[in-house]
This record gives structure tokens, C-alpha cells and sequence, in this order.
């Protein structure tokens, strides 16, 4: 990262991915035209999970190039008179799979805790079981960074 004074240490970084709902991932198109999409995700075993469709555009992109990033951004809080805004971010890049049927389970458990805390969410996972796919994102780089009205201030968001 260029701005190192606005690196976030890695547990914040982590704590972000954990306490948000939603990202946009970015793939690298048809004729390398960039193409992003925002998704809700969960992290979790050290991965991004993605609950997603058995077909369409993201998975064409991904059977060309498996590669993406994610991006995440925290609270953000717009400073209108000085032009700026005080945010925290992250951002995840690496190759994607399609987890497995032991992985797909895991990963969906997840999802429905985070979304649905207080559901048993068995019954729905079983009932739609062969209707989606889990994308999985295993980051080889995740950086997190923040405004530097933050690091000036000495401020939390």
C-alpha cells in the first residue's frame, strides 16, 4: 500500500470483512472490459463466501479468469466543507473456487447465521440445496485502509 500511515492493522482489516453484509466484487470481463458486482458475503475459515445463482454472467467470467477482488467499504461519513469523506476499506484479492459440497454446507450455515441469527436455517438450505452455488474467495492479499482525517484525528469510525 502506497499510504502506509492509513493501513489498518490486520485484525481491524479482518473485523471489517466480519461485521459488514455487502461488497462488490470485480471480475475481469468480456474483452478484458472490467465488470463489478455487489454481492452480500459472509467471512468465515478465513474466506469470503458468496451465495450465488447456478448460472449467468459471473460464472461465465470466472470459468475465463478465476481472479477478482472484493471490496468492502465500512462506515463511511461524508465531510462536505472539507471536501472528503472519513471511510475504512478493504480490499481482498485472489483467485476464486466453487466450494464443494462439504465446503457449500459450511459456507451456508455461515451465511444463514449472519443474515438469519435466529432461525434454524436447515430446513431452507435442504429445500434449496441444488438451486445455488457458493463461490469461494480465498485472499492472497487483503489490505484495509482509512481516511486520513482518521489517522490526523487519531479517530474511530
Amino acid at each position: 500500500m502506497r499510504r502506509t500511515r492509513q493501513e489498518l492493522s490486520k485484525e481491524e482489516t479482518l473485523e471489517i470483512l466480519k461485521r459488514n453484509t455487502s461488497g462488490v466484487l470485480a471480475l475481469c470481463g468480456m474483452d478484458q472490459k472490467p465488470y463489478a458486482v455487489p454481492l452480500s458475503y459472509v467471512y468465515a475459515d478465513q474466506k469470503i463466501y458468496f451465495h450465488v445463482a447456478l448460472e449467468g454472467y459471473k460464472l461465465e467470467l470466472l470459468n475465463q479468469n478465476p481472479y477478482a477482488s472484493f471490496c468492502v467499504i465500512d462506515k463511511d461519513e461524508i465531510l462536505p466543507e472539507k471536501f472528503t469523506t472519513k471511510y475504512k476499506s478493504v480490499i481482498a484479492q485472489g483467485k476464486i473456487t466453487v466450494a464443494d459440497e462439504h465446503e457449500k454446507r459450511n459456507a451456508i450455515t455461515h451465511l444463514a447465521k449472519k443474515y438469519a441469527p435466529d432461525i434454524d436455517p436447515k430446513d431452507e438450505i435442504d429445500r434449496f440445496w441444488n438451486q445455488f452455488l457458493i463461490l469461494v474467495l480465498e485472499p492472497e492479499t487483503c489490505t484495509g485502509k482509512q481516511a486520513i482525517e482518521l489517522v490526523k484525528d487519531g479517530l474511530q469510525l
